[in-house]
């Protein structure tokens, strides 16, 4: 058995006010568990992105997250989860004016290959985008595949 407190893991770099990696601090193998804190405008993810090996299910503990899907927006609420099969496209944020609290639970834990969209006006909307850390290590940048710009910062 292995315990911890969700304070225990480091705050990771992201879109998120708050985003602690569980699953490393508690050594699993093929579960993935990062714990959210959103403001207003936070997002989970980077951006519209899906997983192809992997599923992914969110339980809201506090506030309302809205998912974009390809069938338009979810709202999910405190007590609620939601669950996203491999290769399902969302993005979850927080479009309320309360804080958004959760949890994100994918397996298998390392499944390869997310695949995001961002939006991208100088090349004509939503383009595929990568992420990388910045020169000096501050933060994580969106970059454009098309044209190689940097599209987001995150810190």
């Amino acid at each position: 058995m292995k315990r911890v407190d969700r304070e225990d893991p480091e705050r990771r770099m992201g879109p998120a006010a708050d985003k602690r990696a569980l699953a490393a601090a508690l050594d699993t193998e093929e579960l993935a568990l990062n714990y959210y804190e959103l403001e207003p405008g936070d997002s989970f993810g980077f951006g519209y992105h899906r997983h192809p090996e992997q599923e992914e299910v969110f339980y809201v503990i506090e506030g309302t997250a809205t998912f974009e899907t390809e069938e338009g927006d979810v709202a999910v609420s405190a007590g609620e989860a939601v669950r996203f099969a491999p290769g399902e496209w969302q993005l979850g944020r927080n479009a309320g004016e309360d804080r958004v609290v959760a949890l994100a639970i994918g397996a298998p834990r390392d499944a390869p290959g997310t695949e995001m969209l961002r939006e991208y006006p100088d090349c004509g909307g939503r383009t595929e985008n990568t992420v990388e850390m910045a020169d000096d290590r501050d933060a994580l940048l969106t970059r454009c595949l098309d044209c190689g710009s940097e599209t987001g910062r995150f810190t």
